[in-house]
């Protein structure tokens, strides 16, 4: 049995399934959607992420990402959306919305990168293992960020959205594991793709379980946003000492409003000043404090994190990639951390 395998991971002890504990991240990059020549979407940045991190990151334990069921993508997601993205069924201004022409490995795909978050939701969570699990505090998808999606529909190469659904999954698996032993599992989503949230937004924008925070381009995509519970417009050129800036006076005050019980986190790299969509001018060396902030302010204060990558574009996709890489070296450093409060 693998993780690849859809199988129910919360029922499997982490020893058995993983072998040693080492930071866990989740990947789909195989299933490769057959995208006409030309098209816009980096596909190939996954596959070469995973490949740098198997050469220079030996400390992260990669595993194929189980699919997320239709049980699953419908505690967010409407089921007739779901049947038509499964069935090639959505009409064409859909999937033109979307941004990819319909085929079995967009479909495989979507499920896998929900999947992928919800996996390292319950690691973060110790909810993948019996009773007596433990949790690791940090662990990742490899893609995932889908936020563009809403309800009942895809959108910005977004068919799923896999927080949401990871959000509302854990907490009933928190609910099922602690009854009334334990408050309500409460969910922050830490929005920092450089466009805004607004599939995220509209899904939750009801649920007071969930806080959402994006920050993002002012001017860019999506031009019609929805209104999230915290939300940072930055202008074009934003450098890394304003937009560090914005972040601390953001999390101070998501901290005055939400306390919650995990944070899933889009690490978007498309804030990066080498992206061909972002419009922001910040450098390796600014999304590598971004990140190293948001890890912390979790951990300060004791709050599991699953971490999805969400957007990247750049002129060269090896500058997205390094930017990805100094994103797991942070998280792989507070994933220590973490383990160092039970050793």
């Amino acid at each position: 049995m693998t993780p690849g395998h859809n199988v129910e991971l919360s029922r499997i002890p982490i020893d058995a399934l993983y072998g040693r504990l080492i930071l866990q991240a989740f990947y789909s990059d195989h299933f490769v959607l057959p995208l006409p020549d030309g098209h816009r979407f980096p596909m190939a940045k996954y596959a070469r992420l995973r490949q740098r991190m198997g050469a220079e990151l030996s400390a992260v334990a990669m595993h194929e990402a189980p699919g997320a069921t239709d049980g699953e993508l419908a505690l967010v997601h409407d089921p007739a959306y779901i049947s038509a993205v499964a069935n090639g069924e959505l009409p064409a201004l859909a999937l033109r919305e979307i941004g990819f022409p319909w085929s079995p490995e967009m479909v495989e795909r979507s499920r896998r990168s929900a999947g992928a978050t919800i996996a390292a939701a319950r690691v973060a969570l110790g909810l993948n293992g019996g009773a007596q699990a433990k949790p690791e505090g940090v662990a990742a998808n490899m893609a995932g960020g889908t936020h563009h999606a809403s309800a009942d529909k895809g959108g910005g190469f977004c068919v799923f959205n896999d927080a949401a659904v990871a959000a509302r999954l854990m907490q009933a698996e928190w609910a099922r594991r602690h009854g009334h032993l334990r408050p309500a599992l409460r969910v922050a989503v830490v929005d920092l793709d450089v466009h805004q949230g607004n599939g995220t937004a509209s899904i939750f924008k009801a649920d007071a379980s969930v806080f959402t925070l994006s920050m993002h381009g002012q001017h860019n995509f999506p031009f019609r946003k929805e209104a999230s519970d915290l939300d940072v417009n930055l202008p074009d050129g934003c450098n890394d000492a304003d937009y560090l800036q914005a972040l601390e006076h953001a999390l101070d005050e998501m901290d005055r409003r939400f306390q919650p019980g995990l944070v899933i986190y889009l690490a978007g790299a498309d804030p990066f000043e080498g992206d061909r969509l972002g419009r922001l001018s910040l450098s390796f060396d600014g999304l590598e404090a971004r990140d190293r902030r948001v890890f912390d302010w979790a951990f300060q204060r004791r709050i599991p994190l699953a971490m999805a990558m969400a957007g990247g574009y750049g002129v060269d996709i090896d500058e997205t990639v390094q930017v990805q890489m100094n994103t797991y070296r942070v998280a792989l450093a507070y994933w220590e951390k973490w383990q160092g409060l039970t050793a």
